[in-house]
């Protein structure tokens, strides 16, 4: 697999990411396992998971997933640029949650111990914290990549504004700031593309976008139902706010509507539409690395091969026409 650096950094990782989200919940440890197998043997050396994983997040089970990925990567550690986050809550005080000082220090230090590592090659915020000033935040990353705990720093679901803002203030402090963004883009929701990506380019930051199936919807296995319909057992129907965030998205006319255009074009094509999905976001300049999840090692297979050959300019060109939306709303 083909491997290039992580925005303006010298880091170099893969052009596909793991995504390590089902790992503990909708995929055990056995099958976690085999999963990470499958996509080292591919040549994917780029994984990402969080301190509150597996979804939906809970107090009783966040880290669970970092301590599964810990267990799994021991001893091949130095084969993977390793990416986390924090931001949600990891206990029920006020304190043990958001992107204050105290919480990312103390989450960097509890998933240092639950990855078995002893540094992070990509230190992310998961979300962001109109509480705390990004001033606060872009100090605290700063004091930890001295440390030698944390190499870059970056964040994720930020909108264009706060992505903005927060490159202003790292100027401002003579502080590397975020190195890395990852937004939620696919054929289904291309607003990134309004104004995230291109500041991406213009700064020279990666771009590691995750949903790139859009939770599964454009693998076509639910192809024929109905958005009035209850979702069948999976990442729609999880409990929680995880399966309302994913039905709000997905759930609705006008995500059929638009994934039915794109599967006539994959079926004209003759491409399976989980590796048409993937191949589309890959193409796109400004993106890194897409992050691909899977619940079994089995689904990696429907994407890797987009990994190894391109979509013709052609198909491209027809999957931008049938999925263009023109909205300028910035949505999480």
């Amino acid at each position: 697999m083909e491997t290039t650096n992580l925005g303006c950094t010298g880091l170099r990782v893969s052009r596909a990411c793991l995504g390590t989200m089902t790992f503990g919940r909708q995929a055990d440890e056995a099958e976690a396992t085999r999963i990470v197998d499958r996509a080292l043997e591919a040549g994917v050396t780029f994984v990402d998971t969080a301190d509150a994983y597996p979804v939906p997040p809970d107090i009783a089970t966040n880290g669970l997933t970092e301590e599964i990925v810990g267990r799994i990567l021991e001893g091949r550690r130095d084969h993977v640029v390793l990416a986390t986050k924090c931001h949600f809550p990891m206990g029920p005080a006020a304190h043990q949650r958001g992107n204050g000082r105290l919480h990312v220090r103390r989450s960097v230090e509890a998933s240092l111990r639950r990855l078995r590592t002893d540094w992070i090659d990509l230190f992310q915020v998961h979300q962001m914290d109109p509480q705390t000033p990004v001033e606060e935040t872009l100090d605290v990353l700063d004091d930890l990549k001295r440390e030698g705990k944390i190499l870059f720093g970056g964040s994720c679901n930020f909108s264009p504004v706060a992505t903005a803002r927060a490159q202003i203030a790292a100027a401002r402090m003579g502080v590397d700031g975020f190195r890395c963004l990852q937004p939620r883009y696919n054929l289904l929701h291309r607003h990134p593309e309004h104004a995230i990506l291109p500041l991406a380019q213009a700064e020279g930051l990666g771009v590691i976008p995750y949903n790139p199936l859009a939770g599964g919807f454009l693998t076509a296995k639910h192809r024929g139902r109905r958005p009035d319909e209850e979702p069948p057992a999976g990442r729609f129907s999880l409990p929680g706010m995880t399966g309302d965030t994913y039905r709000r998205r997905y759930w609705n006319d006008a995500a059929f509507d638009r994934a039915e255009r794109v599967f006539a074009l994959c079926d004209e094509a003759g491409l399976e539409p989980a590796r048409v999905a993937v191949g589309w976001v890959l193409a796109q300049p400004a993106v890194t690395a897409p992050i691909l999840g899977a619940s079994s090692a089995d689904q990696l297979d429907d994407v890797l091969p987009a990994f190894d050959e391109p979509l013709p300019a052609d198909l491209l060109a027809a999957l931008d026409e049938a999925t263009r939306d023109d909205t300028l709303e910035w949505r999480q």
